[in-house]
């Protein structure tokens, strides 16, 4: 009696692979990656292999977003104390160790430069969602101290750096995660109350605080500098207020249909400065105007609605939090990079996700993505 064997398709190969991902997710990042190449080639082709890296850089991050979206939920919470642990000790070892550049001391020399405070962008959100998975059904205020302290070390190591965005990012990661664990309004509102009478007291009395000689605490000189720019960026229009200046002028200039691909003058004429990293956006407004911006805005906004779709319909607290977390992340980013390049944040050096250049953040990304995948795809598995 013979049997005959068939060889299964390719496509029946691959399909435990893929079967879970999320297609609503995969569509919002393959809108942003469209438009991240198209304003990298426009804005980076006279700028040597910048186009060429932006391209392998994202093939990287897909290729990190397959493998972690391979890994179940369950695995990667044993991961949140090692992974927090090893970014913390590297912390410590950047500010005793550290290579500085340009007055800041935010790397460290393995053999190769890297960036211990981009690990905590995804360790953070992991520690906390663990913590209050261990403590689910019996939350306390002491529960809620302790994440604070958890999420108070690592800022504070990298605003001594100093690295105000990263801070800045690794902070919103860490509230949400603990807001979503459910942190009462009471305690939250407070807070927001006095930073916007604070903002508002600062735009009222800012002559006075902006004027030479006067130290804020808490803040370095070149981060008061930079809020002080950011609320009249002529009083140093040829230095701190430049980026914010022509950041703006680029925004205006595109119009409302913009100027066209390729076409952009202030970026091709180079009065935009980092106009591949962090003031992208501002090349993409100029030759995409306001209909490309509202396009984009609804790309980052589709995305990060799914997230939280995805958060909701998480199995566990551990997977709600983390995917809640992994939304605001890609909230923040974009956020805080459409502001500042359009004079409403300060210029604090945070990349357009898909968008600016830069091989660390995208890897964060590709992450993060992983990340949002495997809690996607164990849910469809727990469905069928």
């Amino acid at each position: 009696m013979s049997h005959v064997f068939e060889r299964p398709s390719l496509l029946r190969r691959l399909s435990p692979w893929v079967s879970g991902f999320d297609g609503f997710l995969a569509f919002a990042v393959f809108l942003l990656v469209c438009a991240g190449l198209l304003t990298m080639y426009s804005s980076g082709y006279d700028n040597g292999s910048r186009f060429d890296d932006h391209a392998r850089n994202m093939l990287i991050a897909g290729f990190i977003m397959f493998v972690v979206a391979q890994i179940p939920p369950q695995r990667l919470m044993t991961l949140a104390v090692p992974l927090y642990a090893l970014g913390v000790m590297a912390l410590v070892a950047v500010a005793l160790l550290g290579v500085t550049k340009k007055g800041a001391t935010r790397w460290l020399n393995v053999g190769v430069i890297i960036q211990p405070s981009e690990i905590l962008k995804i360790a953070m959100p992991l520690m906390l969602a663990w913590w209050f998975q261990k403590r689910e059904g019996q939350l306390r205020p002491l529960d809620f101290m302790v994440a604070g302290v958890l999420l108070a070390v690592p800022v504070g190591l990298i605003m001594k750096q100093p690295d105000l965005g990263t801070a800045l990012l690794v902070l919103a990661a860490g509230l949400s995660v603990i807001f979503f664990a459910g942190l009462s309004w009471k305690l939250v509102a407070p807070p927001l109350l006095v930073g916007l009478i604070g903002v508002t007291l600062l735009v009222v009395f800012e002559p006075r605080l902006c004027a030479d000689g006067v130290n804020w605490p808490l803040l370095r000189d070149y981060q008061q500098q930079r809020v002080c720019t950011l609320l009249d960026p002529s009083r140093d229009p040829l230095g701190k207020g430049f980026h914010i200046i022509q950041g703006m002028i680029a925004i205006g200039s595109g119009g409302v249909w913009g100027k066209g691909f390729m076409q952009g003058t202030q970026t091709h004429l180079e009065f935009i400065p980092e106009r591949t990293t962090d003031f992208i956006f501002a090349a993409f407004s100029e030759e995409y105007g306001l209909v490309g911006n509202l396009l984009l805005i609804a790309a980052f906004l589709f995305l990060v609605l799914r997230a939280l779709v995805i958060a909701l319909e998480a199995p566990t607290m551990f997977t709600r939090l983390l995917a809640g977390a992994m939304a605001m992340i890609f909230f923040s980013y974009a956020f805080v990079n459409m502001g500042m390049v359009s004079g409403i944040l300060p210029v604090v050096g945070v990349p357009l996700p898909f968008i600016s250049y830069g091989g660390t953040a995208m890897v964060t990304l590709g992450l993060g993505l992983g990340i949002l995948m495997s809690i996607a795809k164990s849910h469809r598995l727990m469905q069928s």
